[in-house]
């Protein structure tokens, strides 16, 4: 097997006294498509940005491409990993363009100028996204689905090997919804990439991730293909209720 894009060995980690893994370990390799279901307050969120490295775990080693995550700079992990974070951050009056544009910055030469083939990736993201014709709009202006196909347009353009994305779908209507997840996996399913959600959805998860890490919310989880568990079973265990799944020709 080819060394692994995202490594985490017997990672431990807590929120004040809540559990979120025990000893957990993971291996996420290219072309694959995990997601990452639970309970509101279970700590995915916790868990995602621990795995990007904004956090450090109370034990355990996070590696990329075999490589400790604290060794990296942060010009090099940019390349290596993209983040979408749950609530958009764009904050500053700047155009669209300009917001997707940023999403080059660890690419930039010593002097910081964008190349013709930075310009050319944030053109294409946008155009990928939908959002061509509105590259001069100013952020601010943006409804909230606008808002965050520009934020998977920028992590488009940074084109990083892995993308750890929190609620991909947040502010999408159900139709761009299934179109940007579309997207997403098509990206980051290639040979060299890789895709890591946490979603709310089970549906969008069986319908596209191949592997699921479920977390119980009390250090409990299991890992592994959807086909073995996306079971009536082991959903009723993770949110305490019980769950039915009927498939639909």
């Amino acid at each position: 097997m080819s060394q692994p894009l995202l490594t985490a060995e017997k990672l431990a980690l807590s929120i004040g006294n809540i559990r979120i893994t025990e000893a957990l370990d993971l291996y996420i390799v290219a072309g694959s498509c995990w997601g990452i279901l639970g309970p509101n307050g279970a700590g995915k969120t916790t868990l995602l940005h621990t795995l990007a490295g904004l956090r450090p775990p109370d034990t355990g080693a996070i590696r990329y491409s075999g490589k400790a995550v604290a060794d990296y700079s942060p010009r090099e992990l940019a390349r290596e990993r993209g983040l979408l974070f749950q609530t958009e951050l764009s904050g500053f009056p700047g155009t669209l363009f300009e917001t997707v544009l940023a999403g080059r910055h660890p690419y930039l030469g010593r002097l910081g100028w964008e190349s013709p083939q930075d310009l050319e990736q944030a053109a294409k993201a946008i155009v990928q996204t939908g959002l061509k014709g509105l590259e001069e709009r100013n952020v601010q202006t943006l409804s909230g689905g606008e808002r965050q196909r520009m934020e998977i347009a920028t992590l488009l353009a940074q084109q990083p090997r892995i993308a750890l994305l929190d609620e991909p779908s947040n502010h999408l209507d159900p139709g761009q919804q299934i179109i940007m997840l579309r997207l997403l996996r098509a990206h980051f399913t290639s040979t060299d990439r890789a895709l890591m959600m946490v979603l709310h959805d089970c549906n969008l998860a069986m319908r596209f991730c191949d592997h699921l890490l479920l977390l119980k919310g009390n250090g409990e989880h299991r890992a592994g293909s959807v086909k073995t568990l996306a079971t009536a079973e082991n959903l009723s265990w993770l949110y305490g209720h019980p769950v039915t799944l009927e498939q639909i020709a």
